[in-house]
């Protein structure tokens, strides 16, 4: 087993950096569900939509190429703290940003899963852009408390998503600020609340870091593999569906030291559907992490082998390419994220695909995958 570390959790700060590049679509009606994957009874496979370049063009030859090889894609948002916070109908540029890029995506097959982010995706136990009149806030802070549902609610009812989470790998920042705990799982029952009465069939859910979960990471509180179960059970009953991230090549030497039952005890602890919102290993080592082609392949199998069927609603792998370092380094020091550069340099190949488009031998297998999975 690897040395422990806070892991940060997922680059989704490149969500918001790749698409604050100029990107609009001609006005069009916000898509609906017909048709929708979710309804075929198959396991829904997807990305997150960040692109290996800094571009408008990178972005959408990213997501012409993305959509030959999946059939969703997860927007994980950062929340505009202060557009949305005394009405979820404001006026809001986020909004607006997200409808061109949403219809475009949807226009190539790919159907929108949701997350709604407060953390900083690099750092887990802090919010991200909190405003100064909000800094050392919680998530007991009226106004964060009120930003937070109403950016919620926005979702829901311009998009009508299926699926909208409530926080990404929220266990990793209630480790760090158990003081909060009550606080968030009060906020999260009054939201789930709010969209169940706008949209009763939007299944919501919160996700789990896996790996820090099962003691593995930095806030190990038990022996590994003592699964810290009450940690999801807290939001039971207001849970639609149980899902998780997972990095293993930060914690194993190799993804086929992963044991044969590392996943599995998820399916037996609860009865509800699963998904698994972003994981994936790097295919080139790093000084923190394992990573080569064959371990990109045994992650895949891991997680098919142990989590794949019926219950397996979706399945996201973080990213569809390789990221372009050179392009992303000046971009994250001109928006005040330089300290961040390391730590993304970990996630940089993760990729299916190398920057230029030459596909890794991973991508075969999770096509394979895919393919085995379809109606």
């Amino acid at each position: 087993m690897k040395r422990k570390l806070l892991l940060a959790g997922s680059i989704l700060v490149l969500v918001t950096l790749a698409c604050s590049v100029e990107f609009a679509v001609p006005e069009q009606k916000t898509p609906t569900q017909e048709g929708s994957i979710f309804d075929s009874g198959v396991t829904a496979y997807g990305f997150f939509p960040t692109p290996p370049d800094v571009s408008t063009e990178s972005m959408v030859q990213h997501i012409q190429s993305m959509s030959k090889h999946a059939d969703v894609i997860l927007f994980q948002e950062h929340i505009p703290w202060l557009e949305l916070a005394q009405n979820p109908d404001a006026e809001s540029q986020t909004i607006t940003n997200l409808q061109g890029l949403v219809q475009f995506v949807s226009g190539h097959g790919l159907e929108p899963v949701f997350i709604v982010d407060p953390l900083n995706g690099f750092n887990r136990r802090e919010f991200k852009g909190l405003p100064p009149a909000l800094a050392g806030g919680n998530f007991g802070t009226p106004e964060i408390r009120s930003a937070f549902k109403n950016f919620a609610l926005r979702l829901v009812r311009e998009f009508r998503p299926r699926y909208i989470g409530l926080a990404s790998e929220i266990n990793t920042y209630l480790d760090a600020h158990p003081d909060d705990v009550e606080n968030y799982l009060s906020l999260y029952r009054e939201t789930y609340s709010a969209i169940k009465t706008e949209a009763p069939d939007t299944q919501v859910f919160v996700t789990f870091q896996w790996d820090d979960l099962n003691n593995l990471g930095a806030f190990n509180d038990g022996s590994p593999y003592q699964t810290k179960w009450e940690q999801i059970e807290a939001f039971e009953p207001q849970l639609d569906l149980w899902v998780i991230s997972s990095y293993p090549c930060f914690f194993f030497d190799r993804a086929a030291d992963v044991p044969s039952n590392y996943y599995t005890p998820l399916l037996a602890r609860t009865q509800k559907p699963i998904a698994v919102a972003e994981g994936g290993c790097s295919s080139v080592p790093l000084d923190i992490q394992s990573g080569s082609e064959q371990d990109q392949i045994d992650y895949l199998r891991a997680v098919d082998e142990q989590l794949g069927g019926e219950r397996l609603d979706f399945w996201i792998y973080l990213i569809f390419s390789d990221l372009n370092m050179n392009a992303f380094i000046p971009l994250m020091l001109e928006q005040g994220e330089g300290e961040s550069i390391e730590t993304l340099s970990y996630f940089a190949s993760l990729g299916l695909v190398q920057v230029d488009g030459t596909p890794k031998p991973a991508l075969a297998v999770w096509d394979e995958i895919r393919a085995g999975k379809s109606p």
